[in-house]
C-alpha cells in the first residue's frame, strides 16, 4: 500500500500534530490566556486573539478578516461562549484556506487524458525545492505511478547533484545536462522522454533566482513554451515551494513568482521547525492559491498531502 492510499489514518494525524507542535503551543497558549476565567467573548478576548493570530504569522489582513467575522457574530448574538469561539475560529480559518478545486494531486488520481501530468516546480534557493521534488517523486512512485524528473536548474551543480541522489533513492529516471545548459532545453527533453516512455508524471526543477524578476519571468515563460510544443496544455500544475520558517519573507517570494508565472499550487516546507505556521493561512488567503503539500520533517513521508480540516483540527486542539 502506498503512503497516500490512506491520507489521514492515525499515523498521519499524529505526524501532522507533531509537525505543528511549535505553532500550536505558541498559538494555543496565547488563546488559553485570552479566555482564562472568561465565560464569554469580550473586547479583551478579541484583542488577545488578534495578537495570537499575528504572532503566529497569520498576517494583518487575514487576522482582520477573522476578527471582524467574530465581532459581527458577537454584535448580532450579544453573547458568545468560549466554546462557540473555538468552533467559529476553526470554521473561519478553514474557510480562509483556499479549497483545491482540481483535487487531483490530493488523491493521486491523475486524469487519463493528461498523461504525462507535468508539474513545473518553482521557488528560491534554500526553501527545500529540490528536496520537495525528490520526496514527491518517492511518494508518487510508492503510489504506483511512473515518474520522470527533469533537472532544469542548470545554474547550480549542487541542485542537479541533489536531484540525482533523490532519483537514485526513489528509483526513478532523471533527465539532466551539464551545468550552464539551457534550462528550457532540459525541460523539452524531459517532456519528450516522458511521452516516449509513457510516464505518468513529470516533475521539473527550475532555477530559484529572484535578483531579476524580468529574467525569471522570461526564463519560466520560455520553459512553458517549449513544454507546450510537446504537450499543448502543459504544465498542468505550477507548484511554488515556500519555506514556512521564513514567515513574511515567504509572502514576498509568493508575490515575485505569482507575477512571473501562473502559480497554481503551494507546498509549504519546514513547518515542524517554526512557531509561525500561520503563514500557511496568510499565503493561501492573500494569493488565493491552494496549499497542496506541507513538509513536517526530514523523511519522504513527512511531505504530507494538505487537508484543510485536518490542518485546522491539528492546529487548534482545544
Amino acid at each position: 500500500m502506498g503512503f497516500f492510499d490512506k491520507l489521514f489514518g492515525k499515523k498521519e494525524k499524529e505526524q501532522l500534530e507533531k509537525g505543528l507542535e511549535k505553532t500550536r503551543e505558541g498559538f494555543f497558549s496565547k488563546i488559553t490566556k485570552a479566555i482564562a476565567g472568561k465565560s464569554q467573548v469580550d473586547e479583551e478576548v478579541l484583542d488577545q486573539l488578534e495578537e495570537a493570530l499575528i504572532t503566529a504569522d497569520v498576517g494583518v489582513d487575514t487576522t482582520v478578516q477573522i476578527i471582524e467575522k467574530i465581532e459581527a457574530r458577537v454584535a448580532r448574538d450579544k453573547y458568545m461562549s468560549t466554546d462557540e469561539l473555538h468552533q467559529m475560529l476553526k470554521d473561519e480559518i478553514r474557510n480562509i484556506l483556499v479549497e483545491d478545486e482540481k483535487d487531483t494531486l490530493k488523491k493521486f488520481e491523475l486524469p487519463e487524458n493528461k498523461k504525462p501530468f507535468v508539474i513545473l516546480v518553482v521557488g528560491v534557493n534554500g526553501v527545500g525545492k529540490t528536496t520537495t521534488i525528490g520526496k514527491l517523486a518517492m511518494n508518487f512512485k510508492n503510489a504506483g505511478k511512473s515518474v520522470l524528473l527533469g533537472a532544469a536548474d542548470t545554474f547550480r551543480a549542487a541542485a542537479v547533484d541533489q536531484l540525482t541522489i533523490w532519483s537514485e533513492r526513489a528509483g526513478v529516471p532523471i533527465v539532466k545536462k551539464e551545468m550552464g545548459s539551457d534550462p528550457a532545453s532540459v525541460a523539452f527533453d524531459t517532456v519528450n522522454s516522458a511521452v516516449a516512455k509513457g510516464a505518468d508524471i513529470v516533475l521539473i526543477d527550475t532555477a530559484g533566482r529572484l535578483h531579476n524578476k524580468a529574467h525569471l519571468m522570461e526564463e519560466l515563460s520560455k520553459i512553458k513554451r517549449v513544454i507546450q510544443k510537446v504537450i499543448p496544455d502543459a504544465p498542468h500544475e505550477t507548484l511554488l515551494v515556500l519555506d514556512g520558517t521564513t514567515g513574511q519573507n515567504a509572502i514576498e517570494q509568493a508575490k515575485h513568482f505569482s507575477a512571473a508565472t501562473d502559480v497554481s499550487a503551494l507546498a509549504i516546507t519546514k513547518l515542524d521547525g517554526t512557531a509561525k505556521g500561520g503563514i500557511v493561512l496568510a499565503i493561501s488567503n492573500q494569493f488565493n492559491i491552494p496549499v497542496k503539500f506541507i513538509g513536517v520533517g526530514e523523511k519522504a513521508e513527512d511531505l504530507m498531502v494538505f487537508d484543510r480540516k485536518e490542518f485546522v483540527d491539528s492546529l487548534l486542539k482545544f
